[in-house]
């Protein structure tokens, strides 16, 4: 279970990431709640959420378009739908339906396209499709959000009604119009609209010739708007018949809201489906603007962020057109804390930040800009302790601060723990803090949470090079320019520079030598070795590099002349082969020719026979004297090969037995050797039950483990936690 507090997501700037994805939301309530996200509490709640939005982000790049998700607030018509008899005007029922089709377009896609998007419509299933709330608006409402004639009986008939009245308003005011203007009565304007009526616009001297009701008058006087008495009664006829409209919209009004209140819990669950949409878009726009994907997540307790970007610093750098360093880290069972020391101003932190928001970012569903081959697996809590600690409001040192901290990171830390410390150990007299320091990073280790820690004590640096799991890393500068390289090199602690960078920045080269006089020598020639070591690793490096590189060419090389050579010398075996063939054939036809020229001479055949006879038992005797070369040749190749074998046989043993030996010594080495005393809990080396030691006699150990106790040797025991 998953627990993560405030600090650590004010420390690593969470906050800022979210405002990013708020503003990239597209809905009121999507932008709050993107600003409320936090680390998902399960395994099976955060990769449903990466997924969902790696898929989200996939959509941008395939021609499988998720649909639109945009609705307007409907907080205010909600509250309505919770009174009996009240009712909704138009513009609510306009934004529940456009909420509604929304939501079932998109419950409809998901459904239609699940083998894409598997985790966004698995999400999506558990929302019904509810068409009536559709059909009985546009029962009602027509496209340009109006209500319908024919939304009843009597409404149809009303507005019918108004239609006739209308018309009679026209022709009786234009017979009036007529009638007045031809007489000379009226201004040049003939007529105009006085609060929705219209009116004759009569000259004010011509006033009493006009009968009709004043509706007013112009500025100056000069003209009375008058409503012509042919119209007025039907304008009264008119007004009765709006307000019998207006009557008889609301009633349709109300009759709808009363078949849509049933549906206020599904119009919430819309709500909050359309927001989740809206959030993962946000999420997955974020990941487009910084380049960013999911890694793989595992079971197995290890961390690896290849060519990791900060992306706050990231974005920042983008805006000033700087350039941003990647950072590779990696965390293992093998190697589960690192501590990296160097110079200030090299990226020391801004590494131990990345780390500790991407996974931040992971954990609360947010793909993270990493090297596609990066992965990771998820922690329980993730521990920070960066940046000025002083707390004004408690009226704590930065020392006490930091050791309230300390406190609570014992409290929590376990082995599903990764720990962010940035200047560990600082705020109070370097050897005392730092001792506390070394401390606690022995308790963190032994209880085999991981972590990346930032310090300059020397002691820390050693302690972690003597712990088998632990190592030391250093941001590398340029040993000439003492300029920071921001890259992380793992293996080596890194020296401060102090004096080196006094020294660049215009300190005196006296004042320097006085420090030196007063600082302990073995610190400075300690600090010196390693600023020394440094600058020969580096050059190591690229002379390696150089050698690898000649090497590769040489072996290139050394093949080519190794093929030529081998064809060669098998052109060569074919030749002396075919010579002595050739010679042989020379030799028996030299003396078939001499017995040829024999019989010539003589005409024996007994002869002949006779010598033709030796002939060929001599070539028959040649042959088996090859074929039993032959023979003893491919045994002796048998018996090497065989002996081969055996020899490869010989090796794997020894090596399976060498691997055997090196982990019992490993297992030996895991352990920090602290003396066990009575109420550790321990378990056998190779063991998985832990118990308590209950009595300690001479070098053997009686370990209660609950049901049972069980007396044990000392050496066979390692610790689990010490007693508290």
């Amino acid at each position: 279970m998953t627990s993560i507090n405030n600090k650590t997501l004010q420390d690593l700037e969470f906050t800022t990431v979210l405002k990013t994805v708020s503003d990239l939301c597209i809905t009121e309530t999507g932008k709050e709640l993107a600003m409320e996200i936090t680390p998902y509490r399960t395994k099976e709640l955060t990769l449903q959420a990466l997924h969902q939005t790696s898929e989200y982000l996939a959509s941008f790049t395939n021609n499988n378009i998720i649909p639109n998700h945009y609705f307007d607030e409907i907080d205010h018509e909600l509250q309505f739908l919770s009174i009996e008899n009240s009712f909704l005007e138009v513009s609510g029922f306009k934004k529940i339906y456009s909420l509604t089709e929304t939501s079932i377009n998109l419950i409809t896609y998901f459904t239609k396209f699940q083998d894409y998007y598997p985790y966004l419509s698995a999400t999506t299933a558990q929302f019904p499709i509810e068409k009536s709330i559709l059909k009985a608006i546009e029962n009602v409402l027509d496209k340009y959000g109006e209500i319908k004639d024919n939304a009843s009986l009597d409404l149809l008939n009303i507005r019918k009604n108004i239609n006739i009245v209308r018309g009679k308003i026209n022709q009786s005011f234009g017979s009036a119009l007529s009638q007045y203007n031809s007489a000379g009565y009226l201004d040049d304007i003939r007529e105009t609209v006085v609060e929705n009526r219209r009116v004759l616009a009569v000259i004010a001297m011509h006033r009493r010739k006009v009968k009709g009701s004043v509706l007013g008058q112009s500025k100056t006087g000069s003209i009375i708007y008058i409503e012509p008495e042919a119209t007025l009664h039907f304008s009264r006829e008119l007004n009765n018949l709006e307000y019998e409209e207006r009557e008889e919209i609301v009633r349709i009004l109300k009759q709808l809201t009363d078949t849509i209140r049933p549906f206020r819990e599904l119009l919430i669950d819309y709500i909050n489906y359309l927001t989740l949409i809206d959030i993962t878009a946000g999420k997955a726009k974020y990941a487009l603007k910084i380049n960013a994907l999911l890694p793989e997540i595992r079971d197995e307790k290890t961390l690896y962020f290849r060519d990791a970007y900060h992306p706050i610093l990231w974005l920042s750098n983008k805006d000033k057109k700087k350039h941003t360093y990647p950072q590779t880290i990696k965390l293992e069972e093998d190697s589960r804390i690192i501590v990296i020391s160097g110079p200030n101003a090299g990226g020391k932190s801004i590494t131990l930040k990345t780390v500790g928001l991407l996974q931040l970012m992971l954990q609360a569903g947010l793909l993270i800009p990493v090297h596609e081959r990066s992965h990771t697996f998820l922690f329980d809590r993730i521990l920070t302790d960066i940046g000025d600690n002083q707390s004004i409001e408690n009226h704590l040192s930065t020392y006490s601060y930091r050791l309230k901290n300390m406190n609570y990171f014992l409290k929590k830390c376990n082995a599903n723990t990764l720990f962010l410390i940035d200047e560990f150990g600082t705020g109070s007299d370097p050897e005392l803090g730092g001792a506390l320091a070394e401390v606690f990073l022995e308790e963190f280790y032994d209880r085999e949470a991981y972590g990346i820690i930032t310090t300059h004590y020397t002691n820390l640096k050693i302690l972690a090079d003597q712990l088998p799991f632990a190592t030391n890393a250093n941001m590398l500068f340029d040993e000439k320019s003492l300029e920071p390289l921001y890259k992380l090199n793992v293996g080596q602690a890194g020296s401060s520079f102090t004096f080196e960078v006094a020294q660049k920045n215009g300190i005196p080269f006296g004042l320097i030598n006085r420090a030196k006089k007063k600082v302990e020598t073995e610190k400075v020639r300690f600090d010196k070795t390693i600023a020394n070591l440094q600058k020969e690793r580096h050059k190591l490096e690229r002379t390696s590099q150089i050698l690898k590189e000649e090497e590769t060419k040489a072996r290139k090389e050394g093949k080519k002349l190794e093929d030529i050579n081998a064809k060669v010398q098998d052109k060569l075996e074919r030749y002396q082969e075919l010579f002595d063939a050739n010679q042989r054939l020379l030799h028996l036809g030299q003396k078939l020719d001499d017995l040829s020229e024999k019989y010539f001479n003589n005409k024996s055949k007994k002869t002949l026979f006779s010598e033709l006879l030796k002939v060929v038992e001599i070539e028959n005797s040649k042959r088996k004297k090859i074929a039993a070369k032959e023979k003893k040749k491919l045994e002796i190749q048998q018996q090497e090969l065989i002996k081969e074998v055996e020899k490869k046989v010989e090796v794997i043993r020894e090596k399976k037995k060498e691997e055997k030996e090196q982990k019992k010594q490993q297992q030996e080495a895991n352990k920090t050797h602290f003396q066990l005393k009575v109420g550790d809990r321990v378990r056998m080396i190779d063991g998985r039950s832990v118990g308590t030691i209950d009595v300690i006699e001479k070098k053997k150990a009686t370990v209660n483990y609950g049901f049972f106790t069980s007396k044990v040797n000392l050496d066979q025991l390692e610790m689990v936690e010490r007693k508290k």
